[in-house]
């Protein structure tokens, strides 16, 4: 079960700065009617909260202590009023949240699919499917959370703060002197936490996603786990993986903890402050009760949303982490891209020419080496060599998920470069070892090739194949739910329906990569008539272990290490005697030995 960690603690190292936070709260700039609407309804609500203080201090001050009853029920009419209208503005602001909130949500899951289509195969072969399942999922929703709640929190405290200070300043601008030291203090002592709550929340979203990646990983490897005895060893490496995500976890609780106790012992020195030296001026004659009252309250009042903050800080912070990892997706560069001037070409019926091409994923372990081919317009070419020996990569460079290092490939006589990546790779087909099939219907599946066919099309090209007969024995006939990645089929049935696929797509080039090895003879038979219906007029390229298969082939290129090493039809390489011959008798014989073995043991 292994764990990306090297990928993630490599791309996630940067220190917390303001350009990430502008970044997220940009995402909302879009829906602005929202935000505009919450913002508003935000700061008038935390204004009113204010003046309720202030209506205090009068109520108290003019009306009870001055014994003026008519001022009383007028001032406490005014308040109740002012409640109606209060509660009217707090549902406008969170209902305009909750809506900001669905509509980033949904905005970034949709750049970030979009910005999936557009990366290259390289990027998807080095970044784990768990990483990008988190970056989706949970990321998207934390980062929409910051820009509607806790954008709406950190404008209703910043408003409150600055409210408080004004009515403060208006009552008493001495004792609003004498506690405005508060606010640096608390500033201070947020900053302090900050970076290190930042950090252990960064641990905690890296170890999330690997965790995330470990349960992709056993889920969709489960019978080889089983098959394997591998469940103890799993589970203890699962462990490891949690344990550490729980004590990051436990460490940033705990800086979190710590740091509400800590703002509420400043605001306890606050109000002390205004008690004392309140209590000397009510003595002296320079305040009133309802001022010292109003005081204290706008002390609470004021320092009440800091602690607030506090509570809901640690979750910026992983709204903040979350947003890094987001932005790092969309920021993704493709390796592969249109050129400057790149055109459709039109057709890819033409002589397609590798022209010492050389390739590598690691530059000290090359994969081809000045590789040169010239396969013919309609022409079938079979792959063969050992493992390892570069077959799959040709395939991948003619289908452009990657590029030649050196040399180049031409079509048309153009290097392929020249032409756009969807003008190239929309009129080439592909059958893997493994076919995907997407969830849905055997008919969906099938009509994916071409999303225009009708639905004779797509019954025209499961006959074409032979896969028609089968499909029509399931319950549903060409209805029948396939389940997630085709699991209700077998493998042979899945190769027959991913054959028609390719059939009604209709390619110019075609690429067969090891699309036999996994089925039985029977089924090898059936897949080999469906492919002779679909090679027919197209530039092929086969790929297989198995020798049967590339038999009929036009030409078979036998490659080692990259390089060719021996080109010809099935009869001149047998009469050759060489690599071929070799890997030919070698397979026959053990074709034969299991055939043997199971007349004499059958099942």
């Amino acid at each position: 079960m292994s764990t990306p960690e090297h990928f993630q603690e490599e791309a996630f190292t940067t220190r917390f700065n303001g350009r990430t936070v502008l970044r997220i709260l940009q995402q909302g700039l879009p829906h602005w009617p929202y935000m505009a609407a919450f913002l508003a309804s935000v700061a008038l609500t935390s204004l009113l909260d204010a003046y309720f203080t202030f209506l205090g201090k009068q109520i108290i001050d003019e009306a009870i202590l001055a014994g003026d009853r008519a001022l009383l029920a007028r001032l406490v009419a005014e308040y109740a009023a002012l409640i109606g209208v209060q509660a009217v503005l707090v549902f406008g602001f969170i209902t305009s949240a909750g809506r900001l909130g669905e509509r980033v949500q949904y905005e970034l899951r949709r750049q970030m699919f979009e910005k999936l289509q557009t990366l290259s195969l390289s990027y998807f072969d080095r970044t784990p499917v768990g990483w990008l399942m988190s970056r989706v999922t949970s990321d998207s929703q934390r980062v929409s959370e910051l820009v509607s709640w806790g954008f709406l929190d950190t404008v209703w405290g910043i408003t409150n703060i600055l409210a408080a200070f004004t009515f403060m300043f208006y009552i008493h601008w001495q004792m609003a002197l004498a506690v405005v030291w508060v606010i640096p203090v608390l500033l201070g002592v947020a900053g302090g936490f900050r970076r290190r709550i930042l950090g252990e929340y960064r641990t905690v979203r890296r170890m999330n996603s690997q965790i995330t990646g470990a349960f992709n990983e056993n889920i969709t490897g489960v019978r080889v786990v089983k098959a394997l005895g591998r469940e103890e060893a799993n589970l203890a490496e699962f462990a490891q993986l949690t344990g550490r995500m729980q004590r990051a976890a436990f460490r940033a609780a705990w800086l979190s903890a710590l740091f509400l106790p800590t703002v509420q012992l400043i605001s306890a020195v606050g109000v002390g402050t205004v008690l004392w030296y309140g209590g000397w001026q009510f003595q002296v004659g320079g305040m009133s009760v309802g001022s010292i009252q109003a005081f204290v309250s706008y002390i609470t009042f004021m320092l009440w949303p800091i602690q607030e903050m506090a509570r809901i800080y640690a979750e910026m912070q992983q709204s903040i982490a979350a947003g890094e990892r987001i932005f790092s997706l969309l920021d993704a560069v493709p390796e592969i891209q249109d050129r400057p001037g790149a055109v459709d070409p039109g057709s890819l019926r033409s002589d397609i020419v590798f022209h010492r091409v050389s390739f590598w994923y690691e530059p000290d372990k090359p994969v081809l080496q000045a590789f040169s081919l010239h396969v013919r317009q309609g022409e079938t070419v079979a792959l063969v060599g050992p493992t390892g020996a570069g077959k799959s990569t040709i395939v991948n460079l003619l289908c452009r998920f990657y590029e030649p290092r050196e040399g180049e490939i031409r079509i048309h006589g153009r290097d392929y470069r020249e032409f756009t990546l969807h003008g190239l790779q929309s009129r080439i087909g592909m059958v893997l070892q493994t076919p995907h099939l997407f969830s849905g219907t055997v008919r969906e599946n099938i009509h994916y090739g071409r999303l225009d066919a009708t639905d004779a099309e797509v019954e025209a090209a499961a006959r074409a194949v032979g896969a028609h007969d089968f499909i029509c024995q399931l319950e549903k006939g060409y209805d029948t739910d396939v389940g997630e990645g085709g699991i209700l089929l077998s493998v042979g049935q899945k190769q027959l329906i991913s054959l028609a696929r390719a059939v009604l797509a209709d390619p110019d080039i075609f690429i067969m990569d090891e699309a036999t090895s996994s089925v039985d003879t029977l089924t090898e038979a059936l897949i080999q008539r469906g492919m002779e219906r679909l090679l027919e007029g197209r530039t092929s390229f086969i790929i297989a272990h198995r020798l049967s298969t590339v038999r009929r082939a036009d030409r078979i290129v036998v490659i080692r290490d990259g390089r060719i090493v021996e080109m010809g039809t099935h009869p001149e390489l047998i009469r050759a005697r060489g690599h071929y011959y070799r890997l030919y008798i070698q397979q026959f014989r053990e074709e034969q030995g299991r055939a043997l073995e199971e007349a004499l043991h059958p099942a």
